[in-house]
């Protein structure tokens, strides 16, 4: 393999790499684990991912450009801005439509939050866009 060959192949995986790296800077909570075009609807991809929150951390008042299904892994007490602090419960489900703004909480819990999430969004568009 000649070094012009090698180089491109290691810029190409860098890049590729960053770009990955991109997808996940949203939330230091979130790993993506799967990211794919939804096949049939052009423009749209599918991403899964798992987030843990743990005691004191916060969920910032967000959107996405498409729908999110959640399911709760693993659940605590968690305090939306402004309410009282109330039980998300493990088991429990989520489905949060497009542009609508969730999340605004702070686990106050002595456990983490875990959800398991599902994204089907606009490729292309950052996966969540914070409320100022």
């Amino acid at each position: 393999m000649s070094l012009h060959s090698l180089a491109a192949r290691v810029c190409v995986g860098l890049g590729v790499a960053l770009g990955a790296m991109a997808f996940a800077q949203d939330s230091p909570q979130r790993v993506e684990l799967k990211r794919s075009e939804l096949s049939g609807a052009p423009g749209m991809e599918v991403v899964s991912s798992v987030a843990e929150y743990k005691p004191g951390e916060s969920l910032d008042l967000h959107f996405h450009h498409g729908i999110e299904s959640v399911y709760v892994v693993q659940g605590t007490m968690i305090q939306p801005t402004g309410k009282e602090p109330m039980m998300l419960p493990t088991g429990a489900s989520l489905l949060n439509l497009r542009e609508v703004r969730h999340g605004g909480f702070k686990v106050v819990g002595d456990t983490s939050l875990k959800l398991f999430t599902v994204h089907v969004v606009d490729k292309g568009k950052p996966l969540y866009d914070y409320v100022k």
